[in-house]
């Protein structure tokens, strides 16, 4: 991989509206530097040059990456280590099967710590209406927090409602979670997310295929749509009225054969119509725990799901001492002995007997700060 690379993209990003097809293509056949060189010229095939003429003349490469920089954003290539192409691969499928509009990114500009590829290693998407009941959100959060706590990464578009609360659930449970935007990384859009990104970004990812600057449109929403779709392994759908974007999400998580799945509401509810609809039309899966997610999404939460009363958690099997010690440690950072006592309750002398014991099950790590719970992953298969 080398600078050229990366420049070539961050110009092809900005000449072409995504999804462009003909391009990603003529990418595919040339490589980005020589496909960028022959769309300056335009030497390229008419498919190509309907996508990209009225821009071609735009090369703000060197500018995008620098501004990018500026805010803290980075631009990942197919040919970076952390590139998503599992996930991916489902665009690139349902494209060769003649599918309109589902052209996978020429690149990803992303802010965030978490490198993308572990991030979304076992992903579930939470989308629903913006204008959501209280009851949405709360069950959106829920969900969410459940899914982190239990190591799953949940991908949403940041928009007010369900997607804002499922992107709270989960930073409370102190996980990562994914913000697929719908304009540029640095447009500050909807405005009163603004800290909440921060705070994605912070352990997590805030994610777009549009250039700095790019404003928000609905049609780079519903664009933005099949990449929520494409990098999960199964959409829940929480609230959703007849019409909605969360609808769209469902339908193309449907199309390149992801799980989707619904969350059933009050009958009188307009915000559950959409839910409803997708359930009785069989084009989703009723769910109510995130027990029935976890078994629905399959592999991507083998060893998770428990056919009882709820879904299995990695604190299972410990008993109360060992527990009350366990959630008294941090997630970063680390606590000494004495202040997980003073937190648990438990005495110290027992305290300093169960964290070794729990380092060896995996479940805690010693800190330069101290004590610490191991962040938890999945392993094995997670394609969805």
């Amino acid at each position: 991989m080398t600078d050229a690379e990366r420049l070539a993209r961050a110009y092809l990003l900005r000449v072409a509206e995504p999804p462009a097809l003909a391009l990603h293509r003529f990418v595919a056949e040339h490589g980005p530097v020589e496909a960028a060189d022959r769309v300056r010229e335009a030497a390229v095939p008419e498919s190509v040059a309907a996508e990209t003429a009225a821009r071609r003349d735009l090369d703000r490469a060197e500018h995008d990456l620098e501004s990018a920089a500026e805010h803290g954003a980075r631009l990942v290539i197919p040919e970076d280590d952390e590139w998503p192409a599992w996930p991916l691969l489902s665009l690139e499928v349902a494209s060769g099967r003649g599918v309109k509009g589902m052209a996978p990114p020429l690149a990803l500009w992303v802010r965030g710590s978490a490198s993308l590829d572990d991030a979304l290693d076992s992903a579930v998407a939470i989308v629903g209406a913006r204008a959501a009941t209280d009851y949405g959100e709360n069950t959106a959060a829920e969900f969410a927090y459940e899914l982190t706590d239990a190591g799953m990464t949940v991908v949403s578009g940041a928009a007010y409602g369900i997607d804002g609360a499922a992107h709270r659930g989960s930073l409370a449970a102190d996980g990562v979670t994914v913000a697929v935007l719908g304009c540029g990384l640095d447009v500050g859009y909807p405005a009163g997310h603004v800290r909440l990104l921060d705070r994605v970004a912070q352990c997590g990812a805030v994610v777009s295929e549009y250039p700095p600057g790019t404003q928000p449109a609905r049609h780079r929403f519903l664009v933005r749509n099949r990449l929520i779709a494409a990098l999960s392994a199964g959409t829940v759908v929480v609230e959703a009225g007849c019409r909605s974007g969360a609808q769209n999400t469902a339908a193309t998580a449907g199309t390149l054969g992801k799980v989707v799945m619904a969350v059933p509401g009050p009958v009188g509810s307009a915000l559950s119509v959409g839910c409803h609809r997708l359930i009785r039309r069989s084009h989703a899966v009723l769910v109510d725990s995130v027990a029935d997610i976890v078994e629905s999404v399959g592999s991507v939460g083998s060893g998770l799901a428990d056919h009882g009363d709820g879904p299995r958690r990695h604190t299972d099997g410990l008993d109360p001492e060992a527990l009350r010690v366990f959630e008294a440690l941090p997630s970063r950072g680390g606590r000494s002995p004495e202040a997980v006592a003073m937190e648990s309750g438990v005495e110290l002398s027992r305290v300093r007997a169960l964290l070794p014991a729990l380092e060896l099950d995996g479940l805690v790590q010693r800190s330069d700060n101290g004590w610490r719970r191991r962040p938890r992953r999945i392993t094995g298969p997670t394609r969805g």
